[in-house]
């Protein structure tokens, strides 16, 4: 078994590696000065004797040798200007986490490496150190000299942790999951090593910076930067990888003797953590960041997410028992503060939020999710789906055959046409004796209203005289209700297309009108007012940084508020309620239990037309479709 100290030679050589590709760089931009120098020391000593040629030579590098410095001045500046791109994260003082910060502290005296200098959380299933000793990314450290002057004192990096796994693990499995994280400080303080990383990193935030250069002219200079630059991280990609991959093994070798058997139960942690996180963000937290809303206790939702995980899954069932044992969020002072924040900053990132709460962003706890989230939601797209609906031409949809009759009755036994909305169509002669209050609308247009789906100047085909005395169909209520919808949609084949289409279209148009609206209110100032160190590594205007989902298809929207038009029916006619799967997200009760066997008749209804098994589905449940909806 190679020890840590073969790791550290091994990254170290790279580092030299790269280190020699940067002095040869300051050299190819020295080598016109120097032979310029040669040339006008030869002349001032006399070995090179004055003639038109040395003198034309003298002036052709002397002025190669200006431009050569003037350049390699300004590839200089902007390397060392540029701030390298930060990890988001919620900074964690000492004074909000004293234990952690001790747990930290006695793990790298164990491992007999320098302690980080910091500690921060982010919204995500991974830990890293992370090198924050650039001037623009904080106030550096100074101590005075030997002859009184300032210097500046080397820092440890920063450890990062995600969030979850201070809420999800054990105290005894975060220190075995951090125990070869802290061991890469040891390298990590290596000046060679450290040398070759800030050179590596001020490379990658010039190539930042020269990308956003836009003006053709004026940027010209960031762009020659950028290919300096870009030439350059070709150069030394293989050794700086290298390298790194050496200081991982470095410091996993060093971590061997901490709690190596506890190591494996917590990287076993790491994968379920995974999984939960990702379920709890795509299914829970993203239908709330859609509507302006973000969960405040994201980290305290991994919990519960993970055991109701350990409550389906048999392979599971060892887990759940893990939670009478102390978690590691107790090691913080106020975890409910760190949660929030760190919540916060997960919308931002995965979801591109403004960057802190305000009327059209508030937080909402786990107890308002089903009635603030689930159900607005349902109304909303239910609302949407309707509108879609209204926009759509008028079509006759097609009546059933009638029964068996003889010729004569067939006039007053065939079904009056239906319009669009399937009510019926009735002539001026059709109106019932009573009309309706002024205040309530009539489902029966007027005598100088023409009837829907017909024509203005085309005469309605209503009963004949004869044959008055035949009582109308009635009419369904007012307003919108699901059994429009069913109809439509398992009726008019292009329906489905149609409205999946110009769902598509308003919800593009909606996402699009909000990007506006954040882009206005969430800038880079804004953020550098909250505290927030982007870096120039990190393109402006790159929000959302990680999109949790690919954009949803047509037919996707359509089976969705589809799917919302029945919950919304369910609810007010059938006794349901909205609630919160923990790893389905919005989720339909009835009878206080979950219904998941939604889905397949909402498809049936969707891809195929056939209506049959939704109205068996909401026969079982005793929804009414005729009945009207609330919407938002």
């Amino acid at each position: 078994m190679a020890s840590p100290e073969t790791g550290v030679l091994a990254a170290r050589a790279r580092a030299l590696a790269v280190l020699r590709i940067r002095s040869t760089a300051l050299a190819v931009a020295l080598l016109p000065v120097a032979v310029a120098v040669v040339l006008l020391a030869g002349r001032a000593t006399g070995h090179l004797a004055a003639g038109t040629g040395w003198d034309l030579a003298r002036w052709i590098t002397g002025g190669l040798a200006v431009v050569s410095l003037l350049l390699a001045a300004l590839v200089a500046v902007v390397v060392a200007r540029a701030r390298p791109a930060l990890s988001p994260s919620v900074p964690i003082s000492e004074k909000s986490a004293p234990d952690l910060y001790r747990l930290v502290r006695d793990l790298a005296d164990r491992l007999e490496v320098p302690a980080p200098s910091a500690i921060a959380l982010t919204p995500d299933c991974d830990s890293w150190l992370e090198d924050r000793t650039h001037r623009a990314h904080g106030p550096p450290r100074r101590s005075g000299g030997p002859a009184g002057g300032e210097r500046r004192v080397p820092e440890a990096p920063v450890l990062v942790i995600g969030s979850p796994f201070l809420w999800w693990m054990r105290v005894a499995e975060l220190r075995a999951l951090l125990a070869p994280v802290v061991a890469g400080t040891g390298p990590s303080s290596h000046p060679d090593i450290a040398a070759a990383r800030r050179f590596i990193r001020g490379l990658d935030a010039a190539v930042a910076v020269a990308a956003r250069a836009r003006r053709p002219v004026r940027d010209l200079p960031l762009r020659f930067v950028g290919r300096v630059a870009r030439l350059l991280l070709r150069a030394g990609r293989e050794h700086a990888t290298i390298m790194e991959r050496a200081v991982a093994t470095a410091a996993s070798e060093r971590a061997q003797t901490v709690d190596y058997g506890l190591r494996i139960v917590a990287q076993e942690q790491v994968g379920l953590a995974y999984a939960g996180w990702d379920r709890l963000l795509t299914r829970v937290a993203l239908p709330a960041w859609r509507m302006g809303r973000w969960p405040s206790r994201l980290d305290a939702g991994v919990v519960s997410a993970l055991t109701e995980l350990s409550r389906r899954d048999r392979l599971a069932d060892g887990f759940a028992s893990r939670l009478g044992e102390r978690p590691a969020c107790d090691l913080l002072e106020e975890p409910g503060a760190i949660d929030r924040a760190a919540s916060l900053l997960a919308a931002r990132l995965f979801h591109g939020g403004p960057a802190e709460p305000g009327p059209d962003w508030s937080p909402v706890g786990w107890n308002q999710y089903p009635e603030e989230v689930v159900d607005r939601k349902w109304r909303l797209e239910a609302a949407r789906l309707h509108r879609v609906l209204d926009n759509l031409p008028a079509t006759a949809l097609p009546a059933p055959p009638p029964a068996s009759a003889t010729p004569a009755q067939e006039p007053a036994s065939a079904a009056p046409p239906l319009s669009y909305a399937r009510t019926a169509a009735r002539t001026p002669g059709d109106r019932p004796a009573e009309r309706p209050p002024a205040d309530e609308p009539s489902l029966v247009p007027s005598a100088d209203e023409p009837s829907l789906g017909l024509p203005a100047d085309e005469p309605s085909p209503g009963p004949s005289a004869a044959d008055r005395h035949v009582e109308p169909r009635p009419a369904p209520a007012p307003g919108p209700t699901l059994a429009r919808v069913i109809d439509r949609l398992a009726h008019d084949e292009s329906a489905g297309d149609l409205v999946a289409a110009r769902l598509g279209a308003e919800v593009e148009r909606e996402e699009r009108e909000e990007a506006a609206r954040q882009a206005a209110r969430g800038t880079s100032q804004q953020d550098a007012a909250l505290g927030v160190a982007w870096g120039d590594g990190m393109a402006e205007g790159g929000l959302p940084l990680f999109p949790l989902q690919p954009p949803r298809t047509g037919r996707e929207l359509l089976a969705d508020h589809v799917t919302a038009m029945v919950c919304c029916a369910a609810v007010d006619t059938a006794g349901a309620a909205p609630g919160l799967d923990w790893l389905d997200g919005p989720a339909l009760l009835v009878d206080g239990a979950r219904r998941g066997d939604l889905g397949r008749p909402v498809l049936s209804l969707v891809d195929d037309g056939d209506a049959e098994p939704l109205r068996g589905w909401l026969t079982t449940i005793g929804v009414r479709p005729e009945k009207p909806v609330r919407l938002v």
